[in-house]
C-alpha cells in the first residue's frame, strides 16, 4: 500500500495538468484501479495477468472502491505542499548577502568598536548647537585656565576647563568635529573620485594611457605634501576650501594605484571579454562591468584614508596654514595649548585625545571593512 501512496504522489507532482485541490488525475484513477483488483505492482503486464487470472476462475472483479478520507489527504497532501512553498517568495540575493556581511561585520569587536565611535562622533558634529553646553566663541577674561570641572558664577560645570581666552573647551571640540569631519569627507570624495577615474582609464587601456598616469603618480609622491600645501595655501591663502583642495588634489595616487590594479585582472575575466566580443563601447564595459567590480576595494582605501586626512587637516591647522581663528579647529587648540602644557595640560590632552579616538575608531573600522569584504576570509 505504502509503495501505490509513493507512485500517487509522484504522479501528482509529474502530471502535466494541475487539477485543483481534491480532485484526481487520470494516472491516479488508473492506480486506484489496480489497487482495487489486488494488484501489487504498477506493470501493466502484471496487472493484465492479474486480471485474466479472475476472468478465467470465473470470479468478478471487486468494485472500485471509493478512496478514504486517509488517502485523500496523502494525495492531496503532495499538492497543498507544492502550492505552499510556490507560493512563499524567495528573498533578493542581494538583501541575503546584505545581511551575510552585516553578521559578519557585527561578530568583530574591534569594527564593532569603531562604528560605535564613528557613529558617536558623526551625531556629535550634527548635532553640536544642541549638544554643546556653552558658545565655543564666547570669551571670558575673568574665567581663563580654569581647570576640568570647574563651575561659574551661575553655577554652570565646565567639565573639561577653559582655555586662555576663558572659551569652554568642550563646547570648542564639540564644533572642531565638524571641520574635522568636513574635512575629511570632502577631501576623500575629491580624491576618490579622481584617483578612481584615473585607475579605470589607465588600468583598461592600458599602453602609452598607463604609462602616462602611472609616471605622473611617482612624481605625485615624490613631491612632499608639506611644501606643495604651503605653497598653493601661500598663493591661495588658508581657508576651509583651500584645504580641502590641497589634500584632494594630492591624495589621488593612492585611489588609482588599487582601482589600477583591479581593473588589470577584471579586463581579462570571460564576462567583460564577452561583452567586448558583442560589440559594447568602452565606456559601456567600464560603467557596467568594471566599474562595479572595483567599488568595493575603493571604498575600503576610502574609509581607511579618511582617517589619514584628519590627521594632516589638525597638522595644517597647528602650523597656521588650516582654518584661521577664531573658528574652533583641533589642531588649532593643539597649537593653543602647546604654550601652557606645564600649567594649564587641558589645553592640549583634550583636542589631542579627540584626534587619537576618532582615527582609531575610523581605523578599526575601516579594518573590520576590509576583513568583511574580503571574499577569502570566510569568519
Amino acid at each position: 500500500m505504502r509503495h501505490w501512496v509513493n507512485l500517487l504522489r509522484h504522479t501528482s507532482l509529474r502530471a502535466p495538468w494541475q487539477p485543483q485541490r481534491g480532485s484526481l488525475t487520470l494516472a491516479q484513477v488508473a492506480i486506484f484501479a489496480r489497487l482495487a483488483c489486488g494488484c501489487g505492482s504498477p506493470n501493466p503486464t502484471y496487472a493484465s495477468g492479474c486480471q485474466s487470472a479472475r476472468a478465467s476462475s470465473g470470479s468478478q472483479l471487486a468494485p472500485v472502491q471509493k478512496p478514504t478520507a486517509s488517502d485523500e489527504a496523502l494525495v492531496t497532501a503532495p499538492s497543498v505542499a507544492t502550492e505552499s512553498v510556490a507560493l512563499a517568495p524567495p528573498r533578493p540575493l542581494k538583501e541575503r548577502e546584505g545581511m551575510v556581511l552585516l553578521r559578519r561585520l557585527l561578530r568583530r569587536r574591534t569594527a564593532l568598536f569603531g562604528m560605535l565611535v564613528v557613529a558617536v562622533v558623526l551625531l556629535t558634529a550634527a548635532f553640536a548647537p544642541v549638544i554643546a553646553p556653552f558658545d565655543p566663541l564666547a570669551q571670558d577674561i575673568s574665567q581663563r585656565l580654569r581647570e576640568p570641572g570647574w563651575q561659574d558664577a551661575q553655577g554652570r560645570t565646565h567639565l573639561l576647563g577653559t582655555d586662555h581666552l576663558g572659551r569652554d573647551i568642550l563646547a570648542r571640540i564639540i564644533y572642531g568635529s565638524r571641520i574635522a569631519l568636513l574635512v575629511g569627507l570632502a577631501a576623500v570624495l575629491i580624491s576618490g573620485v579622481l584617483g578612481m577615474a584615473i585607475g579605470l582609464v589607465s588600468g583598461y587601456f592600458g599602453g602609452r594611457v598607463d604609462d602616462f598616469f602611472m609616471r605622473l603618480a611617482d612624481v605625485q609622491l615624490a613631491f612632499p605634501f608639506i611644501l606643495l600645501a604651503i605653497a598653493v595655501i601661500g598663493v591661495l591663502g588658508p581657508s576651509l576650501r583651500n584645504i580641502i583642495i590641497v589634500i584632494g588634489v594630492s591624495s589621488w595616487v593612492v585611489y588609482a594605484r588599487v582601482v589600477r590594479g583591479e581593473v588589470l585582472s577584471i579586463r581579462e575575466r570571460d564576462f567583460v571579454q564577452a561583452a567586448i566580443a558583442l560589440g559594447s563601447r568602452d565606456t559601456q564595459v567600464l560603467v557596467r562591468h568594471v566599474l562595479p567590480n572595483t567599488f568595493t576595494p575603493w571604498l575600503v582605501v576610502a574609509t581607511l584614508d579618511m582617517a589619514r586626512v584628519i590627521v594632516i587637516e589638525s597638522a595644517l591647522s597647528f602650523l597656521g596654514l588650516g582654518v584661521q581663528p577664531p573658528t574652533p579647529t583641533w589642531g588649532g587648540m593643539l597649537a593653543d595649548g602647546r604654550v601652557y602644557l606645564s600649567t594649564a595640560w587641558w589645553l592640549a590632552t583634550f583636542p589631542g585625545l579627540a584626534i587619537l579616538v576618532t582615527v582609531l575608531g575610523i581605523n578599526l573600522f575601516g579594518d573590520g571593512l576590509r576583513d568583511t569584504l574580503d571574499p577569502r576570509l570566510k569568519i
